[in-house]
């Protein structure tokens, strides 16, 4: 059996464990991996140390193997480094570095990366304010079928904020984030429908009939958000 393949088998025992709520067996079997320098399992190491799973909570822990794995291009382990050092987990608050990690995973895809970096800048933490960019984050996001990400991007089309006002575009992304329990986009979407034309309300069913069955995977370890949603 090659090395990949027995790394392969490893991981599926793991995840196997890990969904049956067997999170100490899960924990073992990814800290060795993570030991031998395996980077998803450097990853799912960290999260596992950042909720309590399996292993007590220890943010320094959490924060040292999403650093290790997030060094070897790990996006999501990159959005979460950059996460723990923004609010101060697990090692001094900074953050330069964590904006310099989120836009890594930004840049590589990460959907919780492109949505905490969104969320600095439209709150100017760590970079300046920039709607333009924090709806292209979140645009980028929510193409991929992040749901959080869909609700920010609606309201933004809402306010006209780094977009131009749009009712079509804020009922889309505000009802796919209402299909998914994100309860402050189903409020924000009951006020646009009383604005919406009948053409505006046909354009807007037409187009949410196009996305609604896009979905975000949660296969991977726990994304860590440095801003309350």
């Amino acid at each position: 059996m090659s090395s990949k393949m027995a790394i392969t088998q490893q991981h599926e025992r793991a995840r196997t464990a890990y969904q049956a709520g067997s999170f100490k067996e899960a924990f073992e079997i990814w800290s060795n991996l993570a030991e031998a320098g395996e980077a998803e399992a450097q990853c799912w190491v960290g999260s596992l140390y950042a909720n309590g799973e399996g292993v007590a909570v220890d943010d320094q822990q959490a924060l040292h193997w999403s650093v290790a794995a997030a060094q070897q291009g790990h996006h999501m382990a990159q959005a979460n480094a950059g996460a723990f050092l923004f609010m101060g987990r697990g090692a001094k608050k900074d953050p330069d570095q964590a904006v310099r990690w989120l836009k890594s995973a930004a840049d590589g895809g990460d959907l919780n990366g492109l949505f905490n970096l969104a969320v600095l800048y439209t709150k100017g933490e760590g970079v300046a304010v920039d709607f333009e960019k924090a709806a292209e984050l979140y645009r980028r996001a929510a193409e991929l079928g992040h749901y959080p990400s869909q609700s920010r991007l609606g309201y933004m089309y809402l306010q006209g904020q780094g977009v131009p006002k749009d009712r079509v575009q804020a009922y889309l992304w505000l009802s796919l984030a209402s299909q998914h329990g994100i309860g402050t986009a189903l409020d924000a979407l009951e006020g646009v429908v009383k604005e919406m034309s009948a053409e505006e309300k046909q354009k807007g069913a037409m187009l949410f009939e196009q996305w609604r069955t896009r979905t975000k995977s949660n296969d991977g370890p726990t994304a860590i958000y440095p801003i309350p949603t």
